[in-house]
């Protein structure tokens, strides 16, 4: 029994002492709590007497919480207890106790180990010391409040005085949780894991200005609210972490620092300090953007390469002569005129005055009722049979290639006569020419320049049908119109 009465006291004072070292290390503060409890007890089991019932007490408890695993308490009993005599007895006790929380006394589910030493009276007749060993569980209501459960085994130092103890019981916490040991309790600390002064209402402050770390943008530098905790030394409205000038006044655009041009390069770092320029050219102004400074730019008011003045233009068209296909003559197209704005420069332009499509060297393209018309011709210029002698019908269709001539001045025409096979083959060749060659007369004579028009006779060596039917020796005699670019 000695040997068992010196491991729980051990037992109680390892409790305290690591309590005690946790508060230290951990810097948490303790907490009190009181607790009441309903107990059955039972004298029968433990002493193999089954003819002893089960009694009842309740316990009144005051709590030591001494960190976040070890915690004291001390029991007062009353009850009463049925140890075989002839009526039950009553009783009072009084424990102290070493608590053990696994997981910590906060948890929503607290179990915990217990042991330690107490002293019964019985009807304040006699007494005997106990020595409790046990186990609780602790179910988390609210912030301060826990419903508890504990059963013990107590070994008596009298004999048949063994016995086991279940309660179930209330347990409130009286004074409140600090878990980050800044004297603040969590109820009012609204960084409750984390160390901060009272100022900041339990949250974090390094530097002490009274804005919390989390809002602070300099948290080791003591600021003020309105820059966000942050530092301003030459009250230039630049903090002091962004100031390359700290304590000199100055402007943003100059990261904080002097800038008497304002063209927000720093004074310590511009070449024209009183000179608005450009960072590219170190603080000087560059007025015409050469990359020459003005105050060593031949020409400061328009850029150029050579000595800040531009190349030369003969013409005058923005072109340098260097780059420019027709320097002695002004034009947007690399340098050269257009006059017809067709994107083809005159000198590639068959149609200078006319504007066409580049895929036409700058001419209009021929219109699909022209093509038309020249291919309704083929068939509609008629002669008398065997001759070149125009009918009078074909005269209509003659003047209006007449009219497409004028229209398309840029165009000469080939005029070109068939035959079909019928005949002899040298005969058809010299009639198919002078067809040909009465049609270039007519539009000659209708004002068309000769030097436009072009006639040739092929004959029957091109027919379009078969010449051993009536309808396609009709197609094979024809006259071609063919208009081409001069």
């Amino acid at each position: 029994m000695k040997s068992l009465f010196g491991i729980l006291l051990v037992f109680v004072l390892t409790t305290v002492s690591l309590a005690a070292q946790e508060i230290k290390d951990n810097n948490l503060n303790s907490y009190n709590a009181l607790s009441a409890k309903v107990l059955s007890i039972d004298y029968g089991t433990p002493n193999d007497l089954d003819d002893l019932g089960s009694s009842f007490g309740v316990e009144l408890s005051y709590r030591r919480q001494l960190g976040k695993l070890f915690g004291l308490a001390v029991p007062l009993k009353i009850g009463v207890i049925d140890v075989g005599a002839t009526e039950n007895l009553n009783f009072v006790s009084i424990d102290l106790l070493g608590h053990f929380y696994p997981v910590g006394s906060d948890a929503k589910l607290s179990p915990y180990l217990l042991a330690g030493y107490g002293v019964v009276s019985e009807d304040f007749d006699s007494s005997n010391g106990q020595l409790p060993l046990g186990a609780g569980l602790n179910l988390k209501l609210g912030e301060n409040s826990f419903l508890g459960v504990q059963g013990e085994y107590r070994i008596s130092s009298a004999d048949l005085r063994d016995n086991l103890q279940f309660g179930l019981g209330y347990i409130y916490r009286i004074s409140s949780v600090d878990n980050d040991g800044d004297g603040i309790v969590n109820r009012l600390d609204q960084c409750p894991d984390e160390f901060g002064p009272a100022s900041t209402n339990g949250c974090p402050d390094q530097d002490l200005d009274g804005i919390v770390d989390t809002e602070d943008q300099c948290p080791t530098l003591p600021g003020t609210a309105e820059l966000m905790g942050c530092p301003d030394t030459d009250e230039d409205g630049i903090i002091d972490p962004q100031d390359k000038c700290p304590t000199v006044a100055g402007v943003a655009s100059a990261m904080g620092c002097p800038d008497q041009d304002g063209d927000g390069i720093a004074d310590a770092d511009d070449a024209c300090p009183t000179k608005a320029g450009t960072p590219e050219n170190d603080g000087c102004p560059d007025s015409d953007g050469d990359g020459f400074f003005d105050n060593k730019d031949n020409c400061p008011d328009v850029a150029g390469p050579d000595q800040g003045c531009p190349p030369a233009d003969t013409d005058g068209d923005g072109i340098p002569d260097a780059e420019d296909e027709c320097p002695n003559e002004a034009g947007p197209l690399r340098g050269c005129p257009d006059q017809d704005g067709d994107r083809v420069a005159d000198k590639d332009d068959r149609c200078p005055t006319e504007a066409g499509p580049p895929s036409n060297q700058g001419c209009p393209e021929i219109k699909q009722e022209v093509v038309e018309l020249l291919e309704f011709a083929t068939q509609a210029v008629q002669f008398e049979t065997g001759s070149a002698k125009l009918k009078q019908e074909s005269f209509f269709t003659l003047d209006e290639i007449v009219q497409i001539m004028k229209e398309y001045p840029a165009y000469s025409l080939v005029i070109s006569g068939h035959t079909d096979n019928v005949g002899n083959d040298d005969n058809n060749q010299v009639l198919s020419e002078d067809r040909a060659k009465s049609c270039r007369d007519y539009l000659v004579a209708r004002g068309i320049r000769p030097t436009r028009l072009t006639y040739i006779g092929y004959g029957e060596s091109r027919p379009r049908a078969n010449n051993e039917t009536v309808s396609g020796r009709r197609l094979n005699r024809r006259v071609e119109f063919d208009l081409r670019l001069l």
